[in-house]
């Protein structure tokens, strides 16, 4: 793993894999939504752009007819 970022309270590293590890300032591994967050607020990880709303059915594509 190469180290890719110090901060006063992490430390980010980048794997093999492309992935990224987070060790916190006590040497301890951070994972899951802590880890999410850290990634987030220094900018390695993007956050997903929201689905535009659906829009309605054409009118002429009633299946209730019957």
């Amino acid at each position: 793993m190469k180290k890719l970022k110090t901060t006063g309270d992490h430390t980010i590293y980048e794997k093999r894999s492309g992935r990224h590890a987070v060790k916190d300032r006590k040497k301890r591994w951070v994972q899951g939504d802590d880890k999410v967050a850290v990634l987030r607020a220094e900018g390695l990880l993007k956050t997903p752009e929201p689905k535009a709303p659906a829009t309605e059915a054409d009118p002429g594509d009633d299946d209730d007819a019957a």
